[in-house]
């Protein structure tokens, strides 16, 4: 028999799952919708507040997504409503490149936010366009510098979005087929996983890498810039600070600028104001977006001025770009960090969220690891398990059946990212869930 979990206070569920008329707005979407936008679970989401989620029939549920990682301020939050409506009150919707007070006031703060060795901005509105202008940014700093070849170093198994450059940056290979052809002068190297090195043997396992990139290259003349994700999404994890580190050393050694993907890392994530910060490094650029904006599309490139600076005027605009309300919401977004100082909160909630995820896996030996830092974290599971996606899956329907919604990943992993407001007796439900549905998926 199953043990009953008490749901207090935040979970509510009083209709069947997926709620009445969900499948039917599904049906509804498959005619019109391209196909791209599905495969989620079947949840019709009707309103979200702080870290809750409501579907159409109003069955409440403790959201880990954070829809995927934006939510960091908590859903609708007031200050960023409230800043929008005055942007609204207002009459200024938009202004393409026209300057406007919100603009000024926005991106002075943004700079200060991401802290010292940052002069400038450009904002967007994708998290893929920060990557593909940072890419372009980095290509035009190796032109400037008369490099023979305008290499970019990659990590395999990163991700960085779904436009061309972004694509063919990323470790996917079967989603970049579509490009038709393979840039020579984008070099993946391998990803440090933890179950391949030891912390201590970070400094082989890189040498060995620029070694064999270096039989084909060189790395003063072709190489132009670094491309990283903060930490690889699809399980969270981390590089060793030693390796980043090191990294930098070559990087700076041979004329090469190190870029960030900070999309999922950034706006207080991972306990810092920013993920790159763990690794004691200051990045040459860093690209961001989803919590930028906390549900707004906003996202940016932040550098240093003489790569800002590097395209003409013009040459580097968006139609969108800095609009009023975007500007808004990012502003809300910084200020409601700071004066409910959630970068601390996500720090020492991640403690809590950690502490309690690995408790579960010492009780499950040799079934998943944990890994991340502050309010990210991910199961990743023994992936020599039969069938282990389609158990992931069926783990994650059952978990949304007790009230709470995950990051179904598609392979070995889930992920929880709850928004950096969530409470600690929420935290302790959660992991409860989780714990009852992994001992019922896998050791029944």
């Amino acid at each position: 028999m199953e043990k009953k979990i008490d749901i207090s206070n935040h979970i509510k569920i009083k209709s069947r799952l997926p709620a009445f008329g969900t499948d039917r707005l599904f049906k509804r979407l498959k005619k019109v919708e391209s196909r791209s936008m599905h495969g989620q679970l079947p949840i019709a989401w009707k309103s979200a507040k702080d870290f809750y989620v409501y579907d159409i029939s109003g069955n409440r549920f403790i959201d880990f997504t954070s829809t995927i990682f934006v939510a960091n301020t908590g859903h609708s939050n007031q200050r960023i409503k409230k800043y929008i409506q005055r942007t609204l009150d207002n009459d200024l919707l938009h202004s393409y490149v026209y300057i406007h007070k919100i603009r000024v006031k926005y991106i002075e703060k943004l700079i200060k936010f991401a802290g010292r060795g940052f002069d400038k901005a450009f904002l967007m509105s994708a998290g893929t366009e920060a990557t593909e202008a940072a890419f372009k940014l980095m290509r035009m700093y190796g032109q400037k510098k008369n490099k023979r070849k305008l290499g970019i170093i990659c990590f395999e198994g990163n991700w960085h979005g779904r436009t061309l450059a972004a694509q063919m940056m990323s470790g996917n290979i079967n989603q970049k087929k579509w490009v038709g052809y393979t840039d020579k002068n984008i070099h993946h190297l391998p990803f440090p996983y933890p179950w391949k090195i030891s912390d201590d043997g970070y400094e082989s396992f890189l040498k060995k890498s620029i070694k064999k990139l270096k039989k084909k290259i060189n790395l003063k003349k072709d190489v132009c810039g670094v491309m990283i994700e903060t930490f690889q999404g699809w399980g969270a994890l981390f590089y060793p600070k030693g390796y980043i580190q090191m990294l930098k050393k070559i990087c700076k050694e041979n004329d090469i600028l190190i870029s960030f993907d900070e999309m999922q890392a950034g706006f207080s994530r991972t306990g810092k104001n920013f993920g790159f910060q763990h690794y004691n490094i200051t990045p040459d650029l860093i690209c961001c977006g989803k919590g930028m904006g906390g549900g707004v599309p906003l996202a940016g490139v932040i550098g240093r001025k003489e790569i800002m600076d590097l395209p003409e005027v013009g040459n580097m605009s968006s139609t969108n770009s800095a609009n009023p309300i975007s500007c808004s919401a990012g502003l809300a977004v910084i200020e409601e960090i700071q004066k409910k100082k959630l970068t601390l909160q996500a720090k020492n909630k991640g403690k809590i969220l950690h502490y309690e995820l690995k408790k579960i896996a010492k009780s499950n030996k040799n079934l998943f690891d944990v890994y991340g830092k502050g309010l990210i974290a991910a199961l990743v599971f023994e992936k020599k398990i039969p069938k282990i996606e389609i158990k992931l899956k069926y783990l994650v329907e059952r978990c949304i059946n007790d009230g709470l919604l995950l990051v179904y990943t598609g392979r070995e992993s889930i992920k929880l990212g709850p928004p950096l407001t969530i409470t600690k007796d929420a935290i302790l439900l959660a992991t409860k869930i989780i714990k009852k549905n992994i001992n019922l998926v896998f050791n029944d």
